[in-house]
């Protein structure tokens, strides 16, 4: 008989929440951005609520203003090896571009943090779409193509240096003195169009095979590159019916590759108000939005648009002469400009609607509505699970762990423990062989790319 399907939920965690105005909420402190206790507290929580996982994302410039913005934060894998010893079930998935980065470096760095965290591992593959993280590497911004091809060769080393020692490779016999068996470690020879990469890595096969790959764009090159690598997808959508046709596009492309349905998850973000009544919810979400920077909201709509906004009226409608597209984040700058279009949204509009989730679905409601939606989307071809993304931290997390998810328990939607110790094993996801294993048993000699 087939185990019924169940939700998975991952808490996106960002400094104090959320919405841009959340470090000047009291419910938050905005010091707790560097304070490493802060994040090993809402991590802990996440395990408590147990969540599949805890995800950080990451720049590498300073994006945005920060003078009306808390924007220094911790470099993520560094911050999540600290998490891991604080923690014992919770996935760690941090974020790391293929554009900034060498494959050797990251293929070491977390393959270290599946060690040093027993197997709970996970990369969300960016590409570095901004002018600003381009100039911090003395570089022209790449294009969208020329980007998204630079992250397909990159990957392909990754996989094959965490492939590099087969299972097994390990001996310790201390009476022989053979630390490893080394017919089972390889090099990789990577010869690619962007990389050359010898190899082996030189650090031991982690405990999940390969770290859970995750992805986040939606645009055409972007889906096609989840299709092909990734097994978590971080998503935005405002409607039910967005979000299904998105869903279904994902899903429709896997079979080309080889893959099933069940080997993908989408989950897209959901930045929830929770209040014990609707009015409560309602006054906590205005409480923030009053909070609100105009001068903040436009820079981040002139990035998010490509157009600089911030000589045109605050309750006059987006300007004509938009781009067509971008070569940063097109599915981002299409969603922002169909939002506005679609609903007619004012400046001053779109940067309120845009100020709790930047595009991501915002909810105001008690602990059932938000239970409702989340329910709705995953029953109805929307949504494997969500990527939950709390307006402030720590309580707002503490909501939904203490009120969402006991409902969602209670209808047969989410586990009440946990039944694996591996991020892979949360998502019901398979250990990935070792290539050379696989080349081993086929009786050849070499692995080709």
């Amino acid at each position: 008989m087939t185990a019924p399907r169940r939700l998975h939920l991952n808490a996106f965690v960002m400094g104090v929440g959320h919405h841009e105005a959340a470090w000047r909420h009291p419910r938050t402190d905005p010091a707790a951005t560097l304070d490493v206790g802060h994040y090993q507290r809402i991590a802990r929580k996440a395990e408590e609520g147990r969540l599949d996982s805890i995800f950080l994302a990451d720049g590498v410039a300073l994006a945005g203003n920060v003078r009306h913005n808390a924007l220094d934060h911790f470099e993520p894998l560094t911050l999540l090896a600290a998490i891991a010893a604080a923690t014992e079930h919770i996935g760690l998935i941090a974020t790391a571009s293929t554009t900034y980065n060498e494959p050797f470096n990251l293929a070491r760095k977390f393959a270290s943090l599946d060690h040093i965290s027993g197997g709970r591992a996970g990369w969300n593959i960016v590409t570095s779409a901004s002018e600003a993280e381009a100039r911090n590497f003395g570089v022209d911004r790449p294009g969208h193509a020329d980007r998204y091809a630079r992250a397909d060769d990159f990957l392909e080393a990754a996989v094959k240096l965490w492939d590099s020692w087969e299972d097994g490779s390990v001996l310790r016999d201390t009476a022989s003195g053979v630390f490893a068996d080394t017919a089972k470690i390889h090099e990789v020879g990577h010869e690619g169009p962007f990389f050359r990469v010898k190899g082996p890595l030189n650090i031991s096969r982690g405990p999940q095979g390969r770290p859970l790959l995750v992805q986040a764009g939606s645009s055409e090159s972007g889906k096609e590159f989840a299709a092909r690598w990734a097994e978590a997808v971080f998503t935005a959508q405002q409607t039910l019916a967005e979000g299904k046709a998105f869903y279904a596009d994902l899903k429709g492309r896997l079979a080309r590759y080889g893959r099933g349905a069940g080997e993908l998850l989408v989950l897209p973000g959901i930045s929830p108000f929770i209040g014990s009544t609707e009015a409560e919810a309602e006054r906590l979400q205005e409480e923030f939005q009053e909070l609100i920077n105009p001068e903040y909201g436009i820079a981040q709509l002139s990035h998010m648009t490509g157009l600089d906004l911030s000589g045109h009226p605050l309750d006059g409608p987006l300007p004509d002469g938009l781009p067509e597209t971008t070569e940063g984040n097109r599915s981002r700058f299409e969603l922002v400009v169909g939002l506005a279009r679609r609903e007619g949204l004012t400046i001053r509009g779109l940067i309120g609607r845009l100020a709790g989730g930047r595009g991501h679905r915002v909810v105001a409601g008690t602990p059932e509505r938000i239970a409702d939606q989340i329910q709705e989307w995953f029953e109805n071809g929307a949504a494997d699970g969500f990527n939950v993304m709390p307006p402030y931290y720590p309580g707002g997390l503490d909501d939904f762990v203490d009120h969402v998810v006991p409902i969602l328990r209670a209808r047969g939607l989410f586990r009440t423990e946990y039944e694996s110790r591996t991020l892979r094993g949360h998502y019901g996801l398979a250990r990935p062989d070792s290539r050379y294993a696989s080349f081993a048993r086929a009786g050849l000699t070499e692995v080709t790319a």
